[in-house]
């Protein structure tokens, strides 16, 4: 009976500690309010159900399910894994752990149509600020957008935390507006295919692409091929264009 009362306790505090690393809900999960506002899950926490390698069946073995997470544990074996359905306006929200040095990124309406996902599909730019080689941060629009300076610091505003811990991304895709946010700080907004985001397109590398940035709907994509990353909470709210 003492042996039942320790194993029952252990549960319970592998549940409480699960628990509160995502707050007060579980993670992996939609509260009944989520539910009710249209939002859905990506990643059940178990299983790779819902994703697979871009233009390929299945998942590599890079990819692994651990402890709730979807992770990039070997990042020469992984490649990038998209959504098997496509999305045109919509809010994404999602929590990744970086590694040292580690670069990884979010990109949306990803096509079959290109060689590569970043050949269709705009970048929300993961990674470790402090050791990776990409000059390129986290939470920019790759090549394409960046943060304001930081008045407090003199420096562009970074407002992720350090390698280790979990860090919480907003992006919304909408025709109105896009928004990228990290752990509740927003960094900009910009509008696809207006004149602004037209012309820094041009001027950067995705100028030689003719397909980048064109869909308007979608796979999303995680980055896989750059360094080890984990992603938990992934979850979606479809946005009804005005």
């Amino acid at each position: 009976m003492k042996r039942l009362h320790l194993i029952a306790l252990a549960v319970l505090l592998t549940t409480t500690v699960h628990q509160a690393a995502a707050g007060d809900t579980p993670i992996n999960t939609l509260t009944e309010a989520e539910k009710a506002a249209g939002w859905r899950l990506l990643f059940d926490g178990q299983t790779f159900s819902g994703w697979h390698n871009f233009k390929k069946e299945g998942v590599r073995p890079g990819w692994q399910v651990k402890e709730g997470a979807l992770v990039c544990a070997d990042p020469h074996n992984a490649g990038d894994i998209v959504t098997p359905d496509k999305f045109d306006w919509f809010e994404l929200q999602l929590d990744y752990n970086i590694s040292e040095g580690g670069n990884s990124g979010i990109m949306f309406h990803v096509t079959n149509e290109g060689n590569a996902v970043w050949a269709t599909g705009p970048e929300f730019q993961l990674e470790d600020n402090v050791k990776a080689a990409d000059h390129i941060r986290c939470g920019w629009l790759y090549a394409l957008y960046q943060p304001p300076v930081d008045a407090k610091t003199g420096k562009i505003l970074d407002a992720t935390k350090p390698v280790g811990e979990w860090n919480h991304v907003r992006l919304v895709i909408s025709p109105e507006k896009c928004v990228h946010e990290i752990n509740g700080v927003k960094y900009f907004e910009y509008v696809l295919g207006s004149d602004d985001f037209n012309a820094r397109v041009a001027k950067s590398k995705f100028s030689t692409m003719p397909l980048f940035a064109k869909a308007t709907s979608g796979f999303i994509a995680l980055q896989g091929d750059h360094g080890s990353v984990s992603f938990r909470n992934i979850k979606l709210r479809p946005i009804t264009a005005k």
